[in-house]
């Protein structure tokens, strides 16, 4: 805008320090005022983690002024590099309340305890901490017990022995919750060693992921038949069961060669679309248990609309604690725009940012001034500007003199 013109480098990185100063009241005003514009009543917060590289040598250094923020770590894309933890907290409607920025050694169940002692203060309702897989360990459920009291952990069937042999094959009738939901409850132990699980079932996904199956069997049928020496030594064999599309389905032989696992396929096939739900609330209901883990799809978008799809938190170029923070908060104070954004507009993202892409100012010169005029609304502008209560701008804008040039 014209009049940003004047404004230096240097005084932005000066606005980041001043976030930083300020930023607890700042996200406590913000969100409370959101809360207030949409009547929410938040009684279930969605929690999640996600890990931001950075492309330097070494880690960060621990100092007097307090520990570096960029440390060696495991990212949630796999790799081994300096990088910082991203903590996130929406809520059901997938409003970003509140973000946290931790060391990038920092563990998920060491970020829940200072989340939890954070957000004590704001007087919210029943304050569920719901998490995927990812958190669910005994050690994490202990710690996530301690922490923040009631939570809601989901996890593929075949992954965990216990849910594998106990929950899924308990007889039982499931229960239609929603469209493509259903759900049961399973109870195994008894007393304090009681642990209660939700046996929830999607049958689109089911559908989904046994096509997904049939198509990866018949390539590797075709992989193979299409070789004469099946050995696992041979040079097009080494690679397969290295990969992550297709190792599951694969085995090597007592002879050494390389063959299609059936078993592995059938007992592949027998999850397809499941999910278990673990929690310690028993006043839950089956139903609102399985409606809270679809919600976690809600705060996996927000993570990829922060690091990849439109906001690109990444690449961060900071190397200043205080700096690096103030980068995450503005990412997610951009995201809750968005949200707020869709809701109130009743749109997605991308149309509403293609709308307001049409609104432009043209740059004129005359003998004695120059100016930028707006161009002509559209229909679809002045009702987008309008449901976000904005008005629009001035049809001139910045009237300057012309510079002499004598």
């Amino acid at each position: 805008m014209p009049s940003c013109s004047t404004l230096k480098l240097y005084q932005m990185y000066e606005s980041l320090d001043l976030l930083h100063w300020n930023v607890e009241e700042v996200e406590n005003a913000i969100f409370f005022h959101t809360a207030n514009l949409f009547n929410l009543v938040v009684d279930v917060i969605f929690y999640d983690t996600t890990t931001a590289s950075f492309s330097i040598d070494e880690a960060d250094e621990d100092s007097e002024a307090g520990p570096g923020f960029r440390k060696y770590g495991h990212s949630k894309d796999g790799t081994w590099s300096p990088q910082i933890v991203v903590a996130l907290a929406v809520t059901r409607e997938g409003l970003p309340m509140r973000s946290w920025v931790f060391p990038g050694n920092t563990s998920d169940v060491d970020t829940v305890k200072k989340v939890r002692a954070d957000l004590r203060g704001w007087k919210l309702g029943r304050a569920l901490f719901v998490a995927d897989s990812g958190m669910n360990s005994g050690t994490n459920r202990e710690e996530l017990a301690k922490a923040c009291g009631k939570y809601l952990l989901a996890t593929r069937v075949g992954s965990i022995s216990e849910i594998k042999e106990d929950v899924h094959t308990r007889p039982g009738r499931f229960r239609k919750i929603a469209e493509n939901l259903q759900a049961k409850e399973v109870t195994v132990g008894d007393g304090v060693l009681r642990r209660r699980y939700i046996l929830c079932f999607n049958p689109r996904e089911a559908e989904r992921e046994r096509q997904h199956r049939e198509q990866v069997v018949k390539e590797l049928e075709e992989e193979i038949a299409s070789h004469q020496d099946h050995q696992a030594t041979a040079r097009w064999a080494i690679d397969l069961p290295a990969s992550g599309r297709y190792k599951r389905y694969l085995t090597i032989d007592k002879q050494g060669r390389i063959r299609l696992d059936r078993e592995a396929i059938g007992q592949a096939s027998k999850f397809d679309g499941k999910w278990v739900i673990q929690t310690n609330d028993d006043t839950i209901t089956v139903e609102d248990a399985a409606a809270g883990y679809k919600g976690l799809l809600v705060i996996e978008r927000a993570f990829r609309t922060l690091k990849s799809t439109r906001i690109k938190m990444e690449p961060m170029y900071h190397w200043l604690p205080k700096r690096i923070e103030a980068h995450v908060k503005l990412c997610v104070f951009s995201l809750l725009i968005e949200r707020v954004a869709e809701l109130k507009c009743k749109q997605p993202w991308s149309h509403i940012r293609r709308t307001l892409s049409t609104l432009q100012a043209t740059e004129f010169h005359t003998p004695k001034n120059q100016f930028f005029q707006r161009n002509e609304p559209t229909p679809d502008l002045v009702g987008t500007l309008k449901s976000l209560e904005i008005p629009m701008p001035k049809a001139v804008l910045d009237i300057k003199s012309a510079p002499s040039h004598t």
